[in-house]
């Protein structure tokens, strides 16, 4: 009495196991690789040196305000840059402010922005200024978009 097993019916269980055994294990490798390239990448690509800064120093708490006579204003409105009363472009105010700190180096000039401004005028204001050469820079509260100062 041979029995054929080919043809017998198999459990439950067993065709389970006959079903895990045919699965192939999906590997990590792939995933890591990518992941590890991307890290990579970023981190080339990323620069981590602020090169470009400009140091703005806020007064300590308690101590008096700086005194703002005799120092340049430089008003950034939305119309454009105001010095002096004038509106002027760029380089004007650029060679203007030279002009003006070659008597005294030390002199102090402030940057004020008015409301609605944009952040990057301001900054680019300021970056101008600062890579002219000014020692004493300072930004302003916002002025209001009213006045006529």
């Amino acid at each position: 009495m041979t029995t054929n097993t080919a043809s017998a019916p198999r459990s439950f269980s067993a065709r389970l196991q006959a079903g895990r055994r045919r699965r192939s294990l999906i590997s990590l490798t792939p995933l890591i690789d990518v992941v590890f390239i991307l890290l990579l990448f970023f981190m080339l690509a990323s620069s981590f040196l602020d090169l470009h800064s400009i140091v703005l120093d806020t007064p300590a708490e308690g101590s008096a305000a700086p005194a703002v006579e005799g120092a340049l204003l430089v008003d950034v409105r939305l119309d454009g840059v105001r010095f002096a009363g004038q509106y002027v472009g760029m380089e004007e105010l650029i060679q203007r402010v030279r002009i003006a700190l070659a008597d005294a180096p030390d002199r102090r000039v402030l940057v004020r922005p008015a409301e609605r401004v944009k952040l990057q005028d301001a900054v680019r204001i300021l970056d101008a200024l600062s890579a002219a050469g000014v020692k004493q820079l300072s930004l302003m509260e916002t002025a209001p978009s009213g006045s006529r100062r």
